[in-house]
């Protein structure tokens, strides 16, 4: 008999203290697994503690597309910031990168600063790290993020692919548009991860058979096969 592991993952860990709060308590009923940590969202510290007091596994949910740097030099006059002094947004970072706007070396200082600013906060590095509305799969950044993973010894990540993605006949079509170019960047992202010794880019754990198939639904969700591997799940708001 085929058994299988299921494993959730909250991200937006440290967004804000209900979110904190609603994530715990999710935890503790045995709903949520691991949690991903935005280490730029205002209750990040609290989160970490929170982390700490009840033994949450924890991984890092690198941000440069909504609120404020971490890195004090991109604070001021950086391509990563729209005229009011924050994060581009979605959209609006996607909209910056086609137009040749972001200066990746930017990107590279931001999430290095994440990732320490992490290890401050939690003891560690993140065994996981991936990006806030799937930017570590865009083009370029898919690069510099991969850089990132290496330095660090960071030995995997999240790729949000799902099939049967274009079945799904209920999706708007403005949402479908979003999800499959998603879906597009991910696969473009496979041989990058793994070329900088990311390993099983598909999932968070090593598979212990073959590849696994793995799924995105909305935006940060992962399915792995069952039989001898485990299957992923992230919740995010």
């Amino acid at each position: 008999m085929f058994q299988t592991k299921l494993i959730v993952t909250g991200d937006d860990f440290g967004y804000c203290p209900r979110r904190n709060q609603g994530i715990v308590e999710c935890f503790l009923a045995g709903a949520v697994s691991n949690v991903s940590l935005l280490v730029n969202g205002s209750a990040a510290a609290d989160a970490a503690k929170l982390a700490r007091r009840y033994n949450i596994p924890i991984g890092l949910h690198a941000n440069v597309s909504e609120g404020s740097p971490v890195c004090e030099v991109l604070k001021t006059n950086s391509s990563l910031l729209n005229e009011a002094g924050f994060f581009r947004g979605k959209m609006g970072f996607r909209a910056a990168l086609s137009k040749g706007l972001l200066n990746m070396s930017e990107v590279k200082q931001e999430l290095k600063a994440q990732v320490d600013l992490f290890r401050e906060l939690t003891g560690h590095l993140p065994p996981h790290m991936d990006g806030h509305q799937h930017i570590h799969v865009l083009p370029e950044v898919r690069h510099v993020f991969a850089e990132v993973l290496e330095e660090y010894g960071i030995g995997y990540t999240r790729v949000p692919i799902e099939p049967g993605l274009h079945n799904c006949d209920w999706i708007e079509p403005s949402l479908m548009d979003f999800y499959v170019g998603v879906e597009e960047d991910s696969l473009n992202t496979v041989d990058v991860f793994t070329k900088h010794g990311i390993r099983n880019p598909h999932s968070r754990l090593p598979a212990r058979n073959d590849l696994p198939i793995s799924a995105h639904r909305s935006d940060d969700k992962t399915i792995t096969a069952p039989g001898a591997r485990d299957i992923h799940l992230t919740m995010q708001n």
